[in-house]
């Protein structure tokens, strides 16, 4: 996909960026679903996972708005950051909702035997 649109360094970065973001996600949903109430605490892992990540996000907007404040900058790395953001909120998005599914099915199977 990067050969595809030649992208450059910056693009190849955000692309493992959303690898790590997958990585990261997955073992906080693995880890809270391993607890003795999974249903609450897959719900408060989502909860500040979204929290954190766009606050590292508008962090990041921040940084790029007031490191250089030229017009073109901006707009050039608008996209970048667009590729950070997006991918990363549906990772942990997707994975909030399979694993609150998996986890309240499975304390409906416990309770039902």
């Amino acid at each position: 996909m990067a050969v595809a649109i030649v992208a450059e360094e910056e693009y190849i970065l955000v692309f493992m960026f959303s690898v790590l973001v997958t990585l990261v996600v997955t073992f906080v949903f693995f880890v809270a679903q391993l607890t003795n109430d999974p249903v609450a605490v897959v719900a408060r892992a989502g909860k500040w996972t979204l929290i954190v990540f766009v606050v590292l996000l508008v962090l990041l907007v921040a940084l790029i708005l007031y490191s250089d404040g030229s017009a073109a900058l901006v707009r050039k790395d608008m996209p970048m950051v667009a590729g950070l953001g997006l991918p990363g909120l549906v990772t942990i998005i997707i994975h909030w909702l399979f694993v609150r599914w998996r986890v309240k099915r499975g304390v409906a199977d416990i309770k039902a035997g």
